[in-house]
């Protein structure tokens, strides 16, 4: 270790982290990451992730270019519709158009991602550099300027730079930034799978089969449809011969014997913490459904149908927060990236982006410093400059995008609120032609193509 060509210690091998490992590998920077699951397939609660043209870069840039293909290979089928409904499925606004084709541009679009998917294309390749069942306890600092990372099993690693992508609960966090705060919603969610099936396609709309459905409910009710159907079957093949050299690509991918996903409907239900069970957190997958279920009666009987289609097993539950805002701190060898320093909302969707957009940053720094142009505390003060200067707008914008100003739960102003929103969505839905330059400031704002508050599941 010198202090031209550090040692980078990563702690967690979420999205973040793994595509800092593969941004550093991929130059040549000595690199290991420290994950607490014991294999490649634990830990990962959530089904579908947005990635947009920001994250699409931050992945092309750190991966290797086959890699990147499979990465674009996988996803699925891109959402086309937008809709946003009430709980009895009336329709308040839709946009979209059903006809346009598959974006081109494997880069400047939007992509339906499976989460196991990313994490076994983001580990494929670095398998060498990744340690499983390594849980992190404390750092501590040397005389000789590096970090020693402890952990519960007594073993314990010596670097130059340590790198905290262990999530929204980050124990480096907690030891390094401890006036960090935390910020608890009144929302819990739980979100499931159903498989898409010959029944289940019966449930759907065109507008739901090719899209992303909102459903817009009294109380501070609302749910998230999304669709995940994919080019390939159960046995890896490709359907009906489609997708090009696709298959081949597939077939040479070590990840896809890992890959537990294929054409599935996922749903995520979200209402005020003050309407669920104090002990919500800690109930089974079953109990979950049966919650949601229950708070649902009145709610149209496609909703319902899909409910009770999920595999319970596959139910799990999040209590929505996010980090406050931080003013910067002085830089040191320790860092943060991903939920683990700004954690946000599902509400903008943005969240797995912003930690590629970390990764791909914090690479090309240490990069740098790989090759002597700076120090690596430079390095990473120069990191965190950028970071600073994109990361807490979007927090504040997660917050505001999943509700969190608006008291729709209280029972008369809610009501009112409520009403109002929906005549105006409903009002906004006749007039294409501000729906149309609508559309496009998002383009121009979040990417080409990318649908609004996107619905993203988190580790």
């Amino acid at each position: 270790m010198t202090q031209t060509s550090p040692h980078v210690i990563i702690i967690g091998a979420g999205t973040g982290g793994l595509c800092l490992a593969q941004g550093l590998r991929r130059a040549g920077v000595s690199v290991a990451v420290y994950e607490r699951d014991r294999t490649r397939i634990d830990g990962l609660f959530g089904y579908r992730v947005g990635i947009d043209p920001d994250g699409s870069r931050a992945l092309a840039g750190c991966l290797p270019a086959e890699l990147f293909e499979v990465f674009v290979a996988t996803k699925a089928v891109t959402p086309r519709f937008f809709t946003i409904a009430t709980e009895r499925g009336a329709e308040l606004l839709r946009m979209g158009d059903g006809d346009s084709p598959e974006p081109a541009d494997p880069i400047d679009s939007e992509k339906s991602i499976s989460r196991m998917t990313l994490r076994q294309v983001l580990l494929t390749g670095i398998e060498d550099v990744v340690h499983f069942g390594k849980t992190f306890i404390r750092y501590e600092h040397g005389a000789d300027g590096t970090v020693t990372a402890h952990f519960a099993d007594g073993t314990s690693v010596r670097g130059d730079v340590l790198v905290g992508a262990d999530g929204s609960s980050s124990r480096v966090r907690r030891q390094y930034l401890p006036h960090a705060e935390m910020e608890v919603l009144d929302a819990q969610c739980v979100t499931a799978k159903a498989p898409l099936d010959d029944q289940t396609r019966l449930l759907l709309t065109p507008e739901m089969l090719r899209g992303v459905t909102l459903v817009n409910a009294p109380k501070g009710y609302g749910c998230i449809i999304h669709v995940m159907e994919f080019k390939w079957d159960r046995e890896g093949n490709l359907k009906n011969g489609i997708g090009g050299n696709d298959g081949e690509l597939l077939r040479r991918w070590p990840g896809l014997q890992y890959d537990n996903t294929r054409d599935y409907i996922m749903w995520g239900w979200s209402a005020p913490s003050r309407l669920l069970p104090a002990d919500f957190m800690q109930l089974p997958g079953p109990d979950l459904q049966q919650i949601v279920l229950q708070h649902t009666t009145g709610w149209h009987p496609r909703f319902r149908a899909l409910f009770a289609a999920a595999d319970a097993s596959t139910a799990f539950p999040l209590q929505v927060r996010t980090t406050a805002p931080m003013r910067p701190w002085p830089s040191t060898n320790i860092t943060l990236i991903g939920d683990a320093v700004h954690t946000m909302t599902p509400g903008l969707g943005v969240g797995a982006n912003t930690a590629l957009r970390d990764a791909e940053i914090l690479a090309h720094h240490l990069i740098a410093a790989h090759r002597g142009e700076q120090s690596p505390i430079e390095a990473v003060a120069a990191y965190e400059a950028q970071m600073h200067g994109y990361a807490w707008d979007l927090v504040a914008r997660s917050k505001r995008q999943f509700g969190g100003a608006l008291p729709l739960d209280t029972p008369v102003v809610g009501r009112v609120l409520l009403a109002a929103m929906r005549t105006g969505l409903r009002a906004f839905n006749r007039l294409p032609a501000a729906k149309r330059r609508w559309q496009k400031s998002m383009e121009n704002t979040r990417g080409h193509g990318r649908m609004p508050a996107a619905y993203e599941e988190r580790r």
